[in-house]
């Protein structure tokens, strides 16, 4: 869970230089797998319209929360002090190269440290459909720590927001990480808490308590999962961070159990089983955990996490943190990942498990092209006052790019492979495209050959300096990135810091 826890142009087209022995692409074999009754996954056909990822997507991001709304996709994470932030793309690849935005930052003393888990959430609330983000903060001493509540103006996720109060009301609860679920036509809170009035007493245990509006609970709390079992104790008794997830009528609330500073951080799995919902025996936990640390894979703690749906309705994505080593522990190494999940045959979730951050993710179903077919400027991280642009042909980056358009590209799918690459069409000199030659970069004409093609197509992956930003890999010289040095653009291979520096961007609209 958290830290504080045990140019101008001129003349004519340039002509394509000489070239090197361009490696052809293998053609990559589907191969079908038949999965067992017991674990067998639905799987609908999927639309995938934008452009292919990795994880992470952000070089830092604690307790993620996620989700798609009129055509965006939102992401917040703990911010730990400061303003709650939210980020805003139409495709997870664009997401992975915006920045946070400022939502709320009317932190009043007492509950301005320690701010921990947003979760953001549109409920009916008494003047209609309204955002809630509902966030862990306090004093800084964790004894203070209580789930807090504000509304948003209107439907837009990005707000503004107004603070609506600590949900516990005059109950004295220690809680952090508070979601909502909705059972049989009621709204509840479901959150992490104690039984007793200190945190240092006890053992966190999930509980649901019912609510009469989206910021106020009513009536007696239920704990419905205590740490009893041998994985829910490893480095600290604990389970916390509650989500509800449901289909088909059914509703489970999975959560992280042990501890977040050690490497097997987990996910288990509450099911209601029917009866009053606050009643501990009307939910039943899977006796084993059902998320987990993939170390063949590189994937250490995978838990505090949350669920959301495509763009198109048809596939179910987990968004979760997790960490590259087993000892990077509960900060901030810990970075926002996702991957889609299926169902088990008896109608239970199937997680899965945890990918490395080397495999590359169709994006979730229905998600629009996003960069691919739009107009965009590659940013340099290190330079953030310098563009991409051309200049009589060759590539460079400058700033106070005149004409605007000289700086401005057409991501289009990559003309020899669109499979997770893109190509750079000129805004202004259209049917010309950013390609390589001699490990130099010019502004060519497409003759459509198959050098051509293959020199004007990049992989698109995470920042290699920036997890949060983008690089681009090549595709006919794959050890080799698009990378800027004295301010001209280059295909070289990367080896030090600065150079992964120099390959790093963002992409803006």
């Amino acid at each position: 869970m958290h830290e504080a826890r045990r140019g101008s142009r001129a003349g004519g087209p340039a002509r394509p230089r000489d070239r090197r022995s361009v490696r052809s692409a293998a053609a990559a074999a589907l191969t079908a797998v038949l999965l067992s009754i017991v674990s067998a996954l639905t799987a609908p056909t999927a639309a995938h319209a934008g452009p292919a990822f990795t994880n992470p997507l952000n070089s830092t991001g604690p307790d993620p929360a996620m989700t798609w709304y009129n055509g965006n996709y939102y992401l917040m994470t703990t911010p730990w002090s400061g303003p709650l932030t939210m980020r805003r793309a139409p495709t997870i690849a664009q997401l992975k190269s915006t920045a946070p935005v400022a939502v709320f930052d009317a932190h009043a003393p007492g509950r301005d440290r320690s701010i921990w888990a947003p979760e953001f959430h549109l409920l009916n609330g008494p003047n209609g459909p309204r955002w809630y983000i509902y966030y862990s903060a306090g004093n800084g001493d964790i004894e203070s720590q209580r789930v807090h509540v504000v509304e948003s103006a209107g439907l837009d996720p990005m707000g503004p927001y107004t603070y609506k109060g600590m949900i516990f009301g005059p109950n004295n609860w220690w809680g952090i990480d508070g979601s909502v679920v909705t059972i049989n036509n009621q709204m509840y809170f479901t959150w992490s808490g104690v039984p007793t009035t200190l945190w240092r007493d006890s053992d966190p245990h999930i509980y649901l308590v019912a609510l009469s509006n989206p910021w106020t609970v009513t009536g007696p709390r239920t704990a419905i999962s205590a740490p009893t079992h041998a994985w829910e104790r490893q480095g600290t008794p604990m389970n916390e961070g509650p989500v509800a997830i449901q289909r088909n009528g059914r509703t489970f609330i999975t959560y992280s159990a042990s501890a977040c500073q050690g490497p097997d951080y987990k996910i288990g799995q509450l099911e209601y089983s029917g009866g009053s919902v606050l009643s501990a025996s009307s939910w039943a936990k899977k006796p084993t955990p059902i998320f987990q640390r993939n170390d063949a894979a590189g994937v250490y703690g995978p838990a505090h996490h949350a669920f959301f749906k495509s763009p198109d309705g048809t596939e179910d994505w987990i968004v979760y943190h997790a960490n590259d080593t087993p000892t990077q522990g509960c900060g901030s190494t810990r970075t926002t990942r996702i991957q889609r999940i299926g169902w088990n045959a008896d109608g239970t979730p199937n997680l899965g498990v945890p990918v490395s951050t080397s495999t590359v993710l169709a994006p979730p179903s229905g998600e629009p092209a996003g960069p691919q077919n739009s107009t965009w400027r590659l940013q340099s991280v290190n330079f953030p006052d310098r563009y991409v642009r051309h200049v009589n042909y060759d590539v460079r980056i400058d700033p106070h790019v005149s004409p605007a358009q000289d700086s401005q590209f057409r991501v289009v799918p990559g003309l020899a492979n669109s499979n997770g690459h893109v190509s750079f069409e000129s805004v202004n000199f259209p049917g010309y495209f950013l390609r390589h030659s001699n490990y130099d970069f010019v502004l060519a004409a497409n003759d459509n050959s198959t050098a051509f093609r293959a020199d004007a197509t990049f992989r698109q992956v995470a920042g290699l300096s920036d997890a949060s930003a983008v690089s681009f890999q090549s595709y006919s010289f794959p050890d080799r990135y698009i990378r800027h040095a004295n301010y001209l653009l280059r295909l070289d291979t990367i080896g030090t810091a600065t150079a992964r520096a120099d390959a790093t961007f963002r992409l803006v609209s």
